[in-house]
């Protein structure tokens, strides 16, 4: 084996574990943007509509999507080089990840729906309680 092979061995080994490094720094720096469990479960809203803004707004993702992102393509960039001797735990993390994200973004946006929908209703009921009372 030549000089120049066992260099080029030795930087592929260490590109392949900054990769890595990468890959779960990312994974990292998503989880860290997720909500906190007890954000989305406890609340001190005085009404149904207060306590759905809080909830929209816990439910929010942060950043979390675009460090999934840049975990994905330096892991899809290991993965094409061979670079990972087992790579499968980060393909399960990246996995796990973007199931809860995109659980999170669907639960968000039904909430934003009925954010939507609860003071038009509302409104709908009350001018009918009034119409009731007038006749």
């Amino acid at each position: 084996m030549s000089q120049t092979t066992l260099g080029d061995d030795e930087l592929f080994g260490e590109a392949a574990e900054e990769m890595r490094a990468d890959v779960e720094e990312h994974l990292d720096q998503a989880r860290a943007e997720l909500p906190a469990a007890a954000d989305v479960w406890e609340t001190e809203a005085d009404n149904v509509l207060g306590v759905l803004n809080g909830l929209r707004s816990a439910l929010d993702a942060g950043d979390a999507e675009e460090h999934l992102r840049q975990a994905k393509k330096w892991y899809t960039m290991g993965e094409r080089a061979d670079a990972f001797e087992d790579a499968a735990d980060l393909a399960a993390a990246i996995e796990d990840l973007e199931s809860l994200i995109d659980a999170i973004g669907e639960a968000h946006d039904d909430v934003s729906d009925l954010t939507n929908a609860i003071p038009e209703l509302r409104g709908s009921l009350q001018e009918f309680e009034d119409e009731e009372t007038e006749e």
